[in-house]
């Protein structure tokens, strides 16, 4: 058994589950007192994190362990859970690059965060240009109609 126990919680306007709209997104994310403020030490100086978070209002009767139409859209092929990103999946974890805006003490504020407001965040890494891949990126055509208007 794993057990893990947040590092924070991020705050922003949106209370609902949505599947778009999440460019503009500016979350707060507040480092809890259990962690020292130095363990934000330096991160502004990042264009970039990683944020992994829990989907804390997922409903356990949804979560999907097998395949499923992305978006519940039979246009679309049926996709095993984890050849996409949906938030019903197994673990609950949800992983987004954001852009660093500014660090103030324990708090740190981002763009393109895509959780609710309230949300547990799990863990946050810089992104670095060495972590990333070397190839070009290949990815279904399904995915692009379905991403056109998730970062607007």
């Amino acid at each position: 058994m794993i057990t893990l126990n947040p590092i924070g919680v991020a705050y922003n306007q949106r209370e609902e589950i949505e599947d778009d709209y999440w460019g503009e997104v500016v979350s707060k994310i507040v480092l809890n007192n259990s962690l020292p403020e130095e363990a934000l030490s330096e991160i502004e100086t990042f264009s970039h994190l990683e944020i992994i978070f829990y989907f804390h209002m997922v409903d356990k009767d949804k979560i999907v362990k097998g395949a499923r139409h992305p978006r519940n859209d039979k246009s679309l092929p049926k996709v095993g859970i984890f050849g996409q990103r949906g938030k019903n999946r197994p673990n609950q974890l949800g992983l987004t690059t954001v852009r660093v805006l500014k660090r103030e003490g324990r708090e740190l504020s981002v763009v393109g965060l895509d959780c609710i407001n309230d949300t547990p965040i799990l863990d946050i890494k810089p992104v670095m240009k060495e972590f990333l891949p070397k190839e070009p990126i290949v990815q279904p055509k399904w995915t692009h109609e379905i991403m056109k208007n998730y970062w607007s």
